[in-house]
């Protein structure tokens, strides 16, 4: 069970490292969206959004405190879902199609970080694979 665990640990972050590695990349991009969906600062908080994937996304994958790893990514996955999605708010039907995607997809991803930070902090903080035990629990 405990490679079981550590394979899905490492495809659960892999779009995290990748969405991460987009907030570092095209900063000025991603603020200019996040400015247009009236986030304050938007360049700090696109700069400060990749940290805390990257940062959440290693303590999953590790194991070094995965569960507050997956606390941190369900954090950071549920405002963005409501802050940056807002289907309902679209008139445009292919971007509002577009926004209720990537809004599902938060919000899925957001329900499998908090299993993490459930089953890490709990029954199954003692799975093998991991640097240190559960913070939480």
């Amino acid at each position: 069970m405990d490679v079981i665990a550590l394979i899905g640990r490492i495809l659960f972050v892999v779009l995290f490292f990748g969405s991460a590695v987009g907030h570092f990349t095209q900063t000025e991009a991603m603020a200019g969206y996040a400015a247009s969906k009236k986030v304050p600062s938007p360049k700090l908080a696109t700069q400060l959004s990749g940290v805390v994937m990257v940062v959440g996304a290693l303590m999953v994958l590790l194991g070094v405190w995965a569960d507050l790893g997956a606390l941190l990514l369900a954090l950071f996955l549920l405002p963005t879902a409501f802050l940056m999605h807002d289907f309902w708010a679209q008139t445009d039907p292919q971007a509002k199609q577009q926004e209720m995607i990537q809004f599902n997809k938060n919000l899925s991803l957001a329900g499998a970080a908090l299993l993490f930070f459930g089953v890490y902090a709990g029954p199954g903080s003692d799975l093998g694979l991991t640097v240190t035990g559960p913070l939480f629990g």
